[in-house]
């Protein structure tokens, strides 16, 4: 005589409905509030909520000024030719893009070097001399461009405009050098006398 176990208990619950008392469900509410403290709103809740928009309005703002004012910075050129001498200088963009890679790459790395420079009274004569030689290689440099202009795209010229603009970059870097040698020296100086 083998039942199943579920029929049998679905007809046992027919026979047998449950019901609750009348009111049943209002006397456990009354009990349980009589038990359990009310929350009430305070109103420093109000002005915790109140607090926590004004901050994240005012990060908000903070980082979109932020944003703006690194959208802002003006670009500096280092090599841009006077608007006079335009039509008489040759670009490399004019004779390879990937010239004017080669070019691009090297004057953004020098304007790189240039803003990373600390300049101070101490340093100032040394970054001086060095900025005499930049600015002779900056002529050098026109000079071979208004060349390559008048003689026509050659071989020689366009090794000598890469190289122009080698040197600059690896003086950029040697001044770097020379600061880095300086400011650690000051350093020591300083650290040695507190001593």
């Amino acid at each position: 005589m083998a039942q199943d176990l579920r029929e049998l208990f679905a007809k046992e619950r027919e026979k047998e409905k449950f019901k609750l008392k009348q009111g049943h469900e209002e006397r456990f509410m009354a009990k349980l509030d009589s038990v359990m403290p009310k929350r009430k709103k305070s109103v420093w809740t109000v002005w915790k909520i109140a607090a926590s928009i004004v901050v994240l309005i005012g990060l908000g703002l903070f980082a979109y000024q932020q944003i703006n004012k690194t959208e802002s910075i003006e670009t500096i050129v280092v090599d841009k030719a006077d608007s006079d001498n335009e039509s008489d200088t040759f670009s490399f963009g004019d004779l390879s893009p990937d010239l004017k890679k080669v070019e691009n790459y090297y004057i953004a790395n020098i304007g790189i070097e240039l803003s990373k420079l600390e300049v101070s009274e101490s340093n100032k004569e040394l970054v001086d001399s060095f900025m005499e030689r930049l600015s002779e290689l900056n002529k050098e440099y026109e000079n071979l461009n208004k060349e390559l202009y008048e003689l026509g795209p050659n071989d020689q010229t366009i090794a000598a405009l890469i190289e122009n603009l080698q040197l600059r970059l690896q003086l950029l870097q040697k001044l770097k050098r020379k600061l880095n040698q300086l400011k650690s020296s000051k350093n020591e100086q300083i650290t040695e006398s507190s001593i």
